[in-house]
């Protein structure tokens, strides 16, 4: 049997390789669209690999022509909050522009089924609120803001040419494949666990907590983690949600829980028997409080069931990936 192509834009990267691995084990046929600027093309494994950028149409409508996917799942974006406080141009040119060309290419191809990888950014700071998808959106930075217009796009092409979408809203996605044959591996690296790994490892010289003063129990931030291969098998969830002509949807991803800086780190402390060199310093602009999430309605709905996002589980596989080395440039 012929297995149904899935566009995968971002899949030489973190997360949207692990979606091509759970898209090949799911009997599709994972086509990653990629610029490699900060993705590798070592982690594309699962299927071809098209070269090419968001702000080209061109390339993109020869993609579609060449591959003629049945769905699109995206995942391709700048996602730093600092870089998104400094160079906002970039987000809006990047993610939405390019997010402009991409939804035009597929409708123009006559795919309309979209799978989109959003963020809890889009709800801002709201603290003490656990997050459903019908809380307020109020972005702080242009990452979030982007995201949120992205999703308006989608509204948009839906009444006007019928485009079908999946949004997922997620939190602090962490771990790796417990297969250890992609990861986690960003140049420059922002993401806490694997910073903190660097750190362990004598990568680098300390772990820098950003802000110590926030109103939480130990005064970091609160973050709701979510393992990446729990996260990739909701848009799996996602994708096949559409092919039975359910209508668009919003989901959060999250576990519902919250832990600040500082448990991650004494849980990372526990799972890999080293101590974390830590280093104090002053907040991030743009990073809010608190954020959790309510994902009642992707385990309700989609019958998604997260059975790696606990702290252990997330920080062991990502562990391992450590230590197996990283994708060459």
């Amino acid at each position: 049997m012929t297995s149904i192509p899935v566009l995968v834009t971002g899949g030489a990267g973190y997360i949207g390789s692990h979606a091509c691995k759970a898209l090949k084990r799911a009997g599709f046929e994972p086509i990653t669209y990629d610029n490699c600027s900060t993705g590798w093309e070592d982690a594309v494994k699962y299927g071809p690999l098209a070269r090419g950028d968001l702000l080209d149409r061109e390339r993109l409508d020869q993609v579609f022509a060449e591959y003629k996917p049945a769905a699109v799942m995206h995942f391709a974006a700048l996602s730093q909050v600092g870089e998104a406080m400094r160079e906002p141009g970039l987000y809006w040119r990047n993610n939405v522009a390019g997010s402009l060309n991409l939804i035009e290419a597929a409708v123009d191809a006559g795919c309309l089924d979209f799978v989109f990888s959003s963020t809890c950014a889009t709800y801002g700071d709201q603290d003490n609120v656990v997050l459903d998808e019908t809380s307020a959106q109020m972005p702080l930075n242009s990452y979030g803001a982007s995201k949120r217009a992205i999703e308006d796009m989608l509204r948009d092409f839906e009444a006007a040419h019928g485009l079908r979408s999946v949004i997922f809203r997620y939190f602090n996605v962490a771990g790796a494949d417990p297969e250890g044959e992609v990861g986690e591996f960003h140049q420059p690296e922002t993401h806490l666990v694997p910073l903190m790994l660097d750190a362990i490892e004598g990568k680098r010289d300390a772990l820098t907590i950003f802000g110590t003063d926030y109103d939480t129990p130990d005064g970091t931030c609160i973050r709701d983690y979510v393992h990446v291969c729990d996260l990739v098998d909701a848009h799996v969830l996602g994708l096949k949600w559409l092919q039975d002509g359910k209508g668009s949807r919003v989901f959060n991803l999250g576990t519902g829980s919250g832990f600040s800086v500082r448990e991650v780190v004494a849980h990372s402390q526990s799972v890999t028997n080293r101590d974390v060199p830590i280093v104090e310093g002053e907040r991030r602009p743009g990073d809010c409080t608190k954020l959790v999430s309510g994902s009642t309605r992707a385990v309700q709905e989609l019958g998604w069931n997260p059975t790696r996002s606990n702290l252990e589980a997330m920080i062991r596989d990502a562990w391992r990936w450590h230590q197996t080395g990283h994708y060459d440039k």
